[in-house]
């Protein structure tokens, strides 16, 4: 069912975009391109097709979950302004 110049007013003020007369007819055919290409992917048989994660059957290769780097927490926070409790304090900016 394609859509109308109506509808297509009525969706581009609800989508905050300024459609101009002259521009109507162009976007009326780009939303019913768009529409019937949903429609064809609606029609394709999908019965006992699992979903899928992605596209290719890929496992990523994990890394072990080590610790690499030195803890330098207290020299980082030895040159912060204000440091409580192991956290950075910083002045409030909105009140």
């Amino acid at each position: 069912m394609p859509l109308s110049a109506e509808e297509i007013k009525r969706i581009a003020r609800l989508a905050r975009i300024e459609v101009t007369d002259s521009e109507l007819d162009e976007v009326r055919v780009q939303l019913n391109n768009i529409l019937a290409m949903i429609g064809q992917m609606q029609a394709a048989p999908t019965e006992g097709v699992e979903p899928m994660a992605h596209a290719q059957d890929v496992a990523l290769r994990l890394r072990e979950d080590v610790v690499t780097e030195p803890d330098r927490r207290e020299l980082f926070q030895s040159i912060a302004p204000q440091v409580e409790a192991g956290l950075y304090l910083v002045p409030k900016v909105i009140e």
